[in-house]
C-alpha cells in the first residue's frame, strides 16, 4: 500500500463546521462541534472531511480566502469567548433573529465583527494572564505569516476594505517606509487581528484533539490557487504572474465542462513557477507544513492543475478563451518530499484528466478520487462506477461541488437528456427512488475503495435545498446549516449498521 496513505478499510463524512447548528448565525467550533465528533464516533467514522478553513472573501467561498495560513473567525464560538471572560451573557443575548437553516453572511459578519471588537478591547485593557501568555507564544511560533496577515487585514480595513491591488503605490508593492508607518497607525487592529488568530486556532486545536481522542482522522483541503485579494499575494507578489500594477496578467479556470458552457472562471492568480523554483517552494512548503499541524490528511483541491494550469487573459469575462500551460508540480511534489517527508495527501483528479497528471499523481502514490454521481453516463466501465474502483482511491457519493444524492436523482430524472442517468442509476444500486440516498451510500461503502466518504447531506436525505456550492455561480452557496437534532439518533444507528456490515468500522 501507499507509502502517502493508508487509510485502512473506512468511511467518513464531508461537512464544513459552518453547517453545524446553533444560536449565532453560523456554526462554530463550540458545543455543537464536538457533539457532531460523539456522532461521527457513535456512527463508526474515522474521517470528518472539511472545506478550507480560511478567512473567506468575495462570495462567503472557502476557496477564496484572504489567506492560505489563517482561520476564519467567522468559526470562533460566543460561548467559549463568554467563558474566557472577553465578552459577556449580555453580549451573546444582545444578536440578531438569524436564519437557524441559512447563513446569512452579511449579518453574521456584522454582528461577530462587534463581538470580536469587543473581545479585543477587554483583552487589551489588562488582566487575563494566563490567557496572555499563551497568546504571546502563539504570536512568536506563527510570526511567519501571523505578522504580514494582520498588517494586511489592518490596511484592508483601513482602506475602505479595498484590495491591496488599489492601495497607495508604496504600501501596495510593500516599500518598507510604508510598511513601518502602516505598523505604527494600525497598532491597536493588527493587535486584533493576532488576536482572533490565537483565538481561533486555540479552539480548532482543542476540537482536533478531542476527534483524534475518538479515534477520527480530519481531511482538510488545500485549494491549489489562492485569493488575489490575499495577504499571500499581497506579500509574494513576484512568485505570482501579475502586470507591473498589480492586476494579473492570467487568471485560473477550467474550460467548458459539465457544469458550465462557458467553462469556470475562478479568477485566482497563477503561480509563477519559474521564480517558485528557483526559491525552493518555500511558500508552497511552508503552507502544507502548517496544513498539517491543522488537520490529519490533506486533500489537493484541482489537482491536475499542477500538472498544467488552464490560463485565461486577465480581464476575460469567461473561461473559454484560454490554454492550458505547463505547471511545476513534480518539482514541487520533489521539494515537499525532500522537506518534509512523505506526506498523507488526496489528489482531487477531476475534470478534464490527462495521462500526464495521473503519471504524476501515481509517481507520488497519491490516492485519487471516484464520485458515484459522474458514473452513469452509460459507459459499463465508467472509473466512478463502484465495480470499477481500486482499492488505493477515495469513494464519494457526490462532493461539495455536487447535488445532493436526493437532488441529483429528481432533476436528472425530470430532464429529458439526462433521464437516462436516473434511470440506468436506479438499475446498477437495484434501488427505489424514496431510498437513492441510502442505497448511493450503500454503493460505495461496498466497494473496494478503503475510504468512502458521504456529505452529511446525504445520510440525512436531503435534497437540492441542501446543496453547499453550484460551480460557475455566484450568490446562494456556502449557505446550508444543518437543523438541529437532524442527525438522529435513528440516523447515526443507521449510519453505523451500514458501514459495520461493510468493515468499514474498524
Amino acid at each position: 500500500m501507499s507509502k502517502y496513505m493508508d487509510f485502512g478499510r473506512a468511511s467518513g463524512i464531508l461537512f464544513h463546521p459552518t453547517s453545524l447548528p446553533g444560536s449565532y448565525g453560523i456554526g462554530d467550533l463550540g458545543g455543537e462541534a464536538y457533539k457532531f465528533v460523539d456522532a461521527l464516533a457513535a456512527a463508526g467514522q474515522k474521517y470528518w472531511q472539511i472545506l478550507p478553513l480560511g478567512p473567506t472573501g468575495w462570495g462567503d467561498s472557502p476557496y477564496q480566502c484572504y489567506s492560505a495560513f489563517a482561520g476564519n473567525t467567522l468559526l470562533i464560538s460566543p460561548e467559549k469567548l463568554r467563558d474566557d471572560g472577553l465578552v459577556s451573557n449580555e453580549m451573546l443575548d444582545d444578536r440578531p433573529a438569524f436564519n437557524d437553516l441559512e447563513v446569512d453572511y452579511g449579518a453574521v459578519t456584522e454582528w461577530k465583527a462587534r463581538l470580536l471588537g469587543k473581545a479585543a478591547e477587554r483583552f487589551a485593557s489588562g488582566g487575563f494572564d494566563e490567557l496572555r501568555a499563551a497568546f504571546d507564544a502563539f504570536c512568536r511560533e506563527n510570526a511567519f505569516w501571523l505578522d504580514d496577515y494582520a498588517l494586511y487585514r489592518a490596511a484592508r480595513t483601513a482602506h475602505g476594505d479595498k484590495p491591496w491591488y488599489e492601495w497607495p503605490e508604496d504600501l501596495r508593492f510593500r516599500r518598507a517606509n510604508a510598511l513601518n508607518a502602516a505598523r505604527g497607525i494600525l497598532k491597536s487592529e493588527i493587535a486584533a487581528q493576532r488576536l482572533w488568530q490565537f483565538l481561533f486556532y486555540r479552539e480548532w486545536s482543542e476540537l482536533k484533539a478531542y476527534a483524534s481522542e475518538k479515534g477520527i482522522k480530519i481531511i482538510g483541503d488545500i485549494p491549489i490557487f489562492v485569493a488575489l485579494d490575499s495577504s499571500d499575494v499581497w506579500c509574494n507578489q513576484g512568485e505570482f504572474k501579475l502586470n507591473a500594477d498589480g492586476s494579473p496578467k492570467v487568471v485560473s479556470g477550467v474550460p467548458p465542462d459539465f457544469f458550465s458552457s462557458t467553462g469556470q472562471l475562478w479568477g485566482n492568480p497563477i503561480y509563477d513557477w519559474d521564480a517558485m523554483v528557483k526559491d525552493g517552494f518555500s511558500w508552497w512548503v511552508a503552507r502544507i507544513s502548517w496544513t498539517l499541524d491543522a488537520v490529519d490528511i490533506i486533500r489537493i483541491d484541482h489537482f491536475r492543475g499542477f500538472e498544467a494550469c488552464w490560463e485565461v487573459p486577465g480581464g476575460n469575462e469567461t473561461a473559454e478563451h484560454g490554454e492550458w500551460v505547463k505547471a511545476a508540480g513534480d518539482e514541487l511534489f520533489a521539494a515537499v518530499v525532500r522537506d518534509l517527508g512523505h506526506i498523507p495527501m488526496i489528489a482531487e483528479d477531476l475534470g478534464f484528466i490527462t495521462p500526464e497528471v495521473l503519471a504524476l499523481r501515481d509517481k507520488y502514490e497519491i490516492p485519487g478520487m471516484r464520485v458515484l454521481q459522474f458514473g452513469f453516463g452509460g459507459n459499463p466501465n465508467d472509473d466512478h462506477l463502484p465495480h470499477s474502483y481500486i482499492r488505493h482511491c477515495v469513494a464519494y457519493t457526490g462532493t461539495h461541488d455536487n447535488d445532493t444524492a436526493v437532488g441529483w436523482l429528481n432533476t436528472t430524472r425530470k430532464r429529458r437528456a439526462t433521464s437516462a442517468q436516473a434511470a440506468l442509476a436506479l438499475k446498477y444500486l437495484n434501488a427505489r427512488p424514496r431510498s437513492i440516498n441510502w442505497d448511493m451510500i450503500r454503493g460505495i461503502w461496498s466497494s473496494v475503495a478503503d475510504l468512502a466518504i458521504a456529505p452529511l447531506q446525504d445520510v440525512l436525505g436531503l435534497g437540492n435545498e441542501a446543496r453547499m456550492n453550484l460551480p460557475a455561480t455566484v450568490g446562494a452557496n456556502w449557505a446550508w446549516r444543518m437543523a438541529d437534532g437532524a442527525f438522529s439518533e435513528k440516523c447515526i444507528e443507521r449510519l453505523a449498521e451500514m458501514t459495520h456490515i461493510y468493515g468499514r468500522a474498524g
